[in-house]
């Protein structure tokens, strides 16, 4: 998903389905989104049931309707973003870092 517009589509339960450039679908569960120096992240984990992994996405405007999800490679803004999610969510989740 390296800088390559997605579409999300968001079902009423937390789980998106983003489409890549492929047409292949990737279902997730939408676990938080975050505001961060100005910009959005989404915190998000694959929707199989035993999956333990973690992905922020960099939220990025495209126009008034469609939006841009960008991995982001920049570790330290990787660790603070992961950081306020921990701290926001410590009462829902068990974290093994």
């Amino acid at each position: 998903m390296d800088n390559k517009e997605l579409e999300m589509q968001e079902e009423e339960s937390s789980i998106v389905t983003f489409v890549d450039e492929n047409g292949e679908d990737c279902d997730f569960e939408f676990l938080d989104s975050i505001d961060y120096e100005g910009k959005e992240y989404i915190v998000l984990t694959p929707a199989e049931e035993d999956a333990a992994e973690i992905i922020i996405l960099e939220v990025q405007p495209i126009d008034e309707e469609n939006e841009e999800f960008v991995t982001i490679s920049d570790d330290d803004l990787l660790q603070t973003v992961y950081g306020i999610f921990k701290e926001r969510n410590k009462d829902l989740y068990t974290f093994g870092d």
